[in-house]
Order: C-alpha cells, then structure tokens, then sequence
C-alpha cells in the first residue's frame, strides 16, 4: 500500500500532519505579521496624528502671533491717527485762539478814542493819590457823568463803588481802579446778548431808529453777516418815508445776495410793506427776515401807531412765537441815545440795543445807561465801516477793551 500511495500521489499521515502544522505555523506568522503591521500602522497613525495636532499647534501659535503682530500694527496705526487727530485739533485750537486773540486787538484798537479818551482819563486820575476820601468819589462823579453815563447811572456806581472799597478794606487809591472796572462791568446786562436763529423757522427782526444813526447800514451788515452763514435773508424795506433809506438798503441787499421787498412808491404804507415780505418770506422759506421801519420821533402819537400796526401783523403772522425788535443808537450822541431808548422803549416792545459808531467816540459812557436803565441787552456794537466791524457784543470783551 505504501508503494502505491507514493505512486498515485496519497499522502501519508504524517505528512498531512506535517502540513496542517506547517499551515498553522505559517498562518500564526502571517497573523503575527499582520499584527505587527497593524500595530505599525496603528503607530504611524498616532504618530501622523500627534505630528497634525503638533502642527496645528504651531500653526495656532505662529497665527496667534500674526494676530499680536497685526494688533500691534492696529494699534501704532491708531495711536498714530489719534495722534494726528490731536495734532490737528491743537492746530485749529490754536487758529480759533489766534482768530479770537487778533478779534480782541481788532476791538481794542477799534475803541482806541475812549480807551484813550474817557477811560484813559479815569485810570491816570487814580494815579499819585495817597489817600480814598470824599473828594476822590466827587472828582471821579464828575468824570463819569462827563462820559455820557449820566446822572443818575453816575450815582449807582459811586455807590456800589464806595461799597465794594470798604468791602475789600482797599486803602490805597491806585487799586480802587480795577474795583471801578468790576462795578461798571456789573451794570452791563450779559444775558441774552446773542441772536439765537431756530432752524426751519422764520426769524423775524424788526429794526428801529432815529434818521442818522446808522440804522439802514446796520441792517445791510447785519443781511452780510447772516447770508455769510448759508441763510436765506430777505429784507423789508417799510421806511417808506425816506426815498434815500430804500435805496440805501436796496443797495445793501443786492451785496449781501438778499431779497428786497419795498412799495411800488415813495412814501407808501408801511404796514403793506411788512405783510408783503413777510408773505415772500414764507413763500421762498426764508430763515431771517430782518424789517428796516421808519423812527421819526417829531410825532410820538404817529410813531407809536405805526410801530404798533406793524407789530400787529408780525403777530397775525407768526402768533405767539419770539421775534427780535431791536432800536438802533448812535453811540456818539450821548445821553441823546437815551433819551431816544426810552420813548422807543415806551411805544414799542424792544427787546435789545444795537449801538453804532462807538469807533468814533473818546466817550461811550451811554452803554451803560441803556443796559442799567432800560433793562434790556446790547445785542450788537458798531465800531467801523466794514461787515466784520459790526460785533457781537460780549460783556468781557468790551470792558478789557476799554479798561486795559
């Protein structure tokens, strides 16, 4: 049997034991093998993993670092742009400063006549006293009601005066000088000084005054000032009365870029005139309408009749609502301007003063009584013949002008 099997290819027991075996042996290598590549694999993998992740870290860290380095690059960028900014803000501080600075020499050289004149006199008079006695307040009465501040103002700063020198135990009489500046400085009404213009809104002024002291050029400046603004300015010309006045501003208006609105005729009606530019006014939607009237003052019966009619028909217009009525006074006329403040001030409701032509007076005491007598504010001063010299008028300015 054996020599047939080995014939015809029959394995033997053995053999087929031997090959069992052999394929256990190789099938536990190849497993063995396949274990070690898996956990080769396996490793490779962690490995693949743990160098990713080691990446991704030093990608976040190097990012992370991009992002201080942008930050601080936003950060120079806008230190730098705030920096500028401030610059530039201290530029244009400096510029207003500058403006402002060279706006108050303006002034001062502007009332060089009574800072020379009156208020010269009034610093030097001080000046060599050895003793404050009750000839020293007589001396300096005089001087004052000289100034056009009158009687009667005269008397209430003598004595606010005497009061605040006893209040400051001041002996000596060089320093009752600035203690004078003070007290006059007192008299003088601060608040409601300005023209405040409400948007969307037609802003009426109704200017007054006496022929001559510088009404109609008051109002031309004043269109000037306003249109300079970016306003829309039309203008009323109702001093019928005087052909030389409606030309006059026509003049003014056609400078400025304002509209004009006037009668057909010499010598019309007023209160026609008024209703007429205020109707134009609406009509366009202007922002200021400023109304030259007439202030003959030889009839106050008439003068108060007309400024009433055309006070009348401002108020039909508008209703209740705020408008200026402003009375123009020639600085240089003295206790005459007062005397014109109080009748207007009687017959019409004014609300504020525009003093003219303080350039041309070594006195200018009358500011003084209008504000402390009439108990109304100076809105404007004029104190030349060019735009820019009709001025605000502010408190501060105009006493460090007249006292330095």
């Amino acid at each position: 049997m054996g020599f047939f099997n080995k014939l015809f290819g029959k394995k033997s027991k053995k053999e087929i034991e031997n090959e069992e075996l052999n394929k256990k042996i190789e099938l536990a290598l190849t497993e063995e093998k396949n274990q070690k590549k898996k956990e080769k694999n396996e490793e490779g993998y962690e490995k693949e993993i743990r160098d990713e992740a080691k990446d991704d870290i030093i990608e976040s860290e190097l990012i992370e670092e991009l992002d201080k380095g942008i930050e601080t690059i936003d950060d120079f960028e806008n230190e730098k742009v705030e920096q500028e900014e401030e610059e530039e803000k201290e530029k244009e501080e400096e510029i207003v400063i500058k403006k402002k600075n060279n706006f108050f020499e303006s002034l001062k050289n502007k009332l060089y006549n009574s800072r020379k004149g009156l208020f010269g006199v009034i610093k030097n008079f001080f000046v060599g006293r050895t003793v404050i006695n009750e000839e020293m307040y007589e001396e300096l009465e005089e001087l004052l009601v000289q100034s056009d501040i009158g009687l009667s103002m005269t008397t209430k700063i003598i004595e606010s005066l005497e009061k605040e020198v006893k209040l400051n135990g001041v002996k000596n009489p060089e320093e009752v000088y600035p203690l004078l500046k003070e007290v006059m400085k007192k008299f003088l009404i601060t608040e409601g000084t300005t023209i405040v213009l409400k948007e969307k809104e037609m802003n009426i002024i109704l200017v007054v005054g006496v022929n001559g002291v510088g009404k109609t050029t008051t109002i031309g400046k004043m269109a000037s000032k306003y249109r300079d603004m970016g306003k829309k300015v039309v203008i009323g010309a109702a001093d019928t009365f005087r052909a030389a006045a409606v030309e006059q501003v026509e003049e003014w208006a056609k400078r400025a870029g304002a509209e004009i609105i006037k009668s057909s005729k010499d010598g019309g009606d007023p209160g026609a005139v008024v209703f007429d530019t205020l109707k134009r006014a609406e009509e366009i939607g202007a922002d200021v309408v400023i109304i030259d009237t007439a202030g003959r003052l030889h009839n106050k019966n008439n003068l108060m009749d007309e400024l009433s009619k055309i006070n009348n028909i401002i108020k039909r217009k508008i209703g209740d609502k705020f408008y200026e009525s402003l009375l123009v006074i020639d600085g240089t006329t003295g206790q005459n301007g007062l005397a014109q403040a109080k009748v207007f001030n009687e017959v019409t409701r004014l609300t504020g003063f525009i003093v003219t032509k303080l350039d041309g007076t070594a006195k200018g005491g009358v500011l003084f009584s209008i504000s402390e007598e009439i108990k109304k504010p100076i809105k404007y001063i004029g104190v030349g013949e060019k735009i820019e010299d009709l001025r605000e008028f502010n408190v501060k300015e105009y006493i460090e002008a007249i006292f330095d």
